[in-house]
């Protein structure tokens, strides 16, 4: 087996050899960094924008937790309260990947 590179692993796969780069540092997304703006419904509940995408999920999942509005049997659904019922384009129940898609809308 040949010897293992400086800034590598080499691994073994159905008789293969694969050089992974392990030792590489993942530069991040600017796009994902880049403060946007967020509309009044959304600030009501995130708070004062602008700030990031990620930043903006992490505060709404806080908000989320906070109120209890995960369902407790199917953790994937989230119930709308009075706040998030207006971000969720009037609907009183969303799963999880709706609910990013509903959130994009009052970014920009």
């Amino acid at each position: 087996m040949p010897s293992i590179p400086k800034y590598g692993i080499m691994l073994l796969v159905n008789k293969t050899l694969i050089l992974t780069c392990a030792f590489m540092p993942r530069k991040a997304n600017p796009a994902l960094l880049k403060p946007l703006n967020v509309s009044a419904t959304l600030e009501a509940v995130v708070g004062k924008g602008p700030m990031p995408r990620g930043q903006v999920v992490k505060k709404l999942w806080e908000y989320i937790k906070s109120h209890g509005l995960q369902d407790k049997v199917n953790k994937r659904n989230i119930h709308a309260d009075a706040k998030l019922k207006p971000v969720f384009g009037g609907k009183d129940e969303v799963n999880m990947f709706e609910m990013t898609k509903l959130v994009s809308k009052h970014l920009g």
